[in-house]
């Protein structure tokens, strides 16, 4: 049920302005809004319908209320900024969508707007019967022709019409039935899962050399469904084919054995799936709060992805163990090759964020602590890891989560050397602002050292700057006299 207490009262307000200037207009809340109120989540974005009055008054009436975009005229969208309100709705007529040549391109489709249609034939061109539903804000009455309300209830995202017909509109439908069940937690419907299935092949299909689903829009709706659920996603989008279809390189993984001594988790696959599950696992959430950055995200899923191709045994190699040497590496060249294929870096949101550079820095530097043991690290090499303008923010909780993952003999996660490492940042901001996480600031810089010293710009004092910011996160050095003291000291 939806209670108009739930709806942003200038919705309502707009509603009824436009019902007296219109009498025989009809005012409706329509798709992924009528869904959200329906499960109790806050609305994001409002989308409403207008039928009944034709596009040139409705344009007419809206630009009394505020500032008006035309998104197309055969659409018959407006985008309405409220005035005096931060407010921006969709404001659209009834229209019909039919694929021109069934290629599964969404810009293969003639859209034609018209205010005599009905709701239910509006609704009828969606994708999922969940966001098929649309709720009158005259008679405060539900409208659902395809059985949206009762799969909220069973918890499903079923195709409207027929599922291979409506995903193979448009290919990115594909894409967008997996994202809704990782963002609602549902399953998807037995006949759209088949259809999906079968479809999913045709996520890469070309027309004159270009993609059919544009790399943006998979870009957006990848990074979305890995923000909502990332062991899910990985999991149905393999269970799709879709793994398979775009990025193959992760398959590798599967049956990519791992030293038993330190992973008795399994396979390389096995153990990501595990890092990623406890991305929202309660231990994990204790120490982040939070949903976690999309590049936290795809940094984590694309952790070990070397490790397939630098695989050694002691049966092929001669090696002692198994060994990955050099996968931190390599798998921060895949991870930038699978970001650039994908285009992960167009999409952007105020959630959703992806910096394929930060998660190829943050792969490429996830095995710090164990390359080099934590305790003899400078302090001055922790600083530019972990508080430099580099994701650090993003690498410490790649580690925590990694180790957490991995399962020794024992069957208890060691966490010894993240703690010595935790410990060991966090000592270093209490010499600055802890709360904020922040070091101090350096006493000196390289052009008052050349005037201290006289001497001229050169690698020299680049060591000299290292050697005093060493002695001072250290805590031996706290003032600018003592910082000049020192510097003369060591140049003797």
């Amino acid at each position: 049920m939806i209670h108009s207490r739930t709806i942003h009262p200038q919705i309502q307000a707009l509603a009824k302005q436009l019902r007296t200037k219109f009498p025989a207009g009809e005012v409706f809340l329509v798709g992924g809004p009528v869904r959200d109120l329906l499960l109790g989540k806050p609305i994001k974005d409002y989308d409403l319908l207008v039928r009944g009055v034709p596009a040139k008054p409705l344009e007419t009436f809206l630009k009394s209320k505020g500032q008006v975009n035309l998104v197309g005229k055969s659409f018959g969208v407006f985008k309405l900024k409220i005035k005096n309100s931060k407010l921006e709705i969709d404001v659209a007529l009834p229209r019909t969508e039919h694929t021109l040549a069934h290629t599964g391109a969404y810009r293969d489709f003639t859209v034609q707007s018209d205010y005599r249609l009905s709701v239910a034939e509006d609704l009828s061109r969606r994708d999922f019967t969940v966001n098929a539903m649309a709720f009158d804000l005259i008679t405060k009455k539900l409208i659902d022709p395809f059985g949206g309300q009762r799969d909220l209830k069973m918890k499903q995202v079923r195709a409207v019409g027929t599922p291979a017909k409506r995903l193979g509109e448009d290919y990115s439908r594909i894409l967008r039935a997996v994202r809704f069940a990782c963002q609602l937690n549902f399953t998807i419907e037995a006949k759209t899962w088949s259809a999906l299935k079968r479809l999913a092949p045709r996520i890469n299909q070309k027309i004159s050399d270009e993609f059919v689903v544009p790399r943006e829009t998979i870009a957006k709706e990848l990074l979305k469904t890995f923000y909502h659920n990332p062991p899910k996603a990985l999991e149905l989008l393999d269970s799709a084919g879709l793994v398979k279809a775009l990025t193959p390189e992760l398959l590798k993984m599967k049956g990519c054995p791992q030293p038993t001594n330190w992973h008795t988790e399994g396979d390389v696959w096995t153990h990501t799936l595990i890092c990623l599950k406890n991305l929202r696992a309660k231990k994990y959430q204790a120490k982040f709060p939070g949903h976690g950055s999309a590049t936290l995200t795809l940094a984590v899923l694309l952790h070990d992805l070397g490790k397939p191709y630098t695989l050694q045994t002691p049966e092929q190699h001669g090696t002692d163990r198994i060994r990955f040497n050099g996968h931190d590496l390599v798998g921060a060249e895949l991870a930038d090759k699978i970001c650039e294929r994908l285009k992960l870096s167009a999409y952007k949101d105020s959630d959703i964020d992806c910096d394929p550079e930060a998660v190829s820095w943050i792969i490429r530097h996830h095995m710090l602590t164990v390359s080099g043991k934590v305790g003899e690290m400078k302090n001055t090499t922790l600083e530019k890891y972990f508080f430099s303008e580099r994701p650090g923010a993003e690498l410490l909780r790649l580690m925590y989560v990694d180790a957490i993952s991995t399962v020794p003999k024992n069957g208890a996660p060691d966490l010894t050397t993240f703690r010595s490492l935790e410990q060991r940042l966090n000592n270093l901001t209490k010499l600055g602002n802890a709360t904020k996480r922040r070091l101090p600031r350096p006493l000196l810089d390289g052009n008052v050292i050349m005037r201290l010293l006289k001497l001229k710009p050169g690698p020299k004092i680049g060591k000299l700057i290292t050697k005093l910011r060493e002695e001072q996160l250290k805590g031996k050095i706290k003032t600018t006299a003592a910082a000049q003291a020192f510097i003369r000291k060591i140049h003797g």
